[in-house]
């Protein structure tokens, strides 16, 4: 009944309106601010910025020890790791990288990849594209690229990453919105969209 009557009065409102007021303005505020800084980044950012490419690595015969790696993470049962590597989960060192003696592992791995780049398992996919010979594909990609992938891409470090989103589906994989395609083959790491199948 007290906080009734309380509420009634006209200081209480105009207390309770200028907090909102408040409230609201200090978080437009603080959006613009976010929006303003992640602009200044993107333009900031050097247009000559070049991707480290992998070279051809095996771990197999070589001296070189790698501590760490990063995988496709998301694969139920198989993954990729930034060597080119695809395995079961099962078999993924503590380190991240691929247990290259199981029989599972195999490296640079196309399977279920069509010849204009596009693949039905995300992890052949990126596997696919960590191939040393698609660098110049994907050079021309992000040579060509519309100014809006540019800004997509611009996050992107070396090969692993543009692999990896590039292999994820996109807009380009689909027909009105709400149809793949090819559903068969909707990763692609190709220049080109997937082939329209007929309906």
């Amino acid at each position: 009944m007290v906080f009734r009557r309380l509420l009634r009065k006209r200081w209480v409102l105009g207390v309770v309106f200028g907090l909102s007021l408040i409230y609201f303005l200090t978080s437009t505020l603080k959006q613009e601010e976010r929006a303003k800084h992640d602009r200044t980044l993107l333009e900031a950012r050097d247009p000559d910025h070049h991707i480290p490419w992998k070279v051809r690595f095996n771990l197999g015969n070589s001296s070189r020890q790698i501590t760490q790696c990063r995988n496709s993470i998301q694969g139920k049962t198989l993954l990729t790791d930034e060597l080119g590597y695809v395995c079961e989960r099962k078999d993924l060192l503590v380190n991240g990288c691929c247990n290259v003696n199981a029989p599972s592992s195999r490296q640079f791995i196309c399977k279920s990849c069509l010849p204009n780049g596009c693949c039905s398992v995300y992890e052949f996919c990126v596997s696919c594209c960590l191939q040393p010979d698609k660098q110049p594909l994907l050079e021309r990609f992000l040579n060509r690229a519309a100014e809006g992938f540019q800004n997509l891409f611009t996050a992107v470090e070396d090969h692993f990453e543009l692999c990896l989103a590039k292999c994820r589906t996109s807009s380009q994989s689909v027909q009105h919105e709400n149809t793949y395609r090819n559903p068969q083959a909707k990763y692609c790491y190709g220049e080109n969209p997937p082939e329209l199948l007929p309906v």
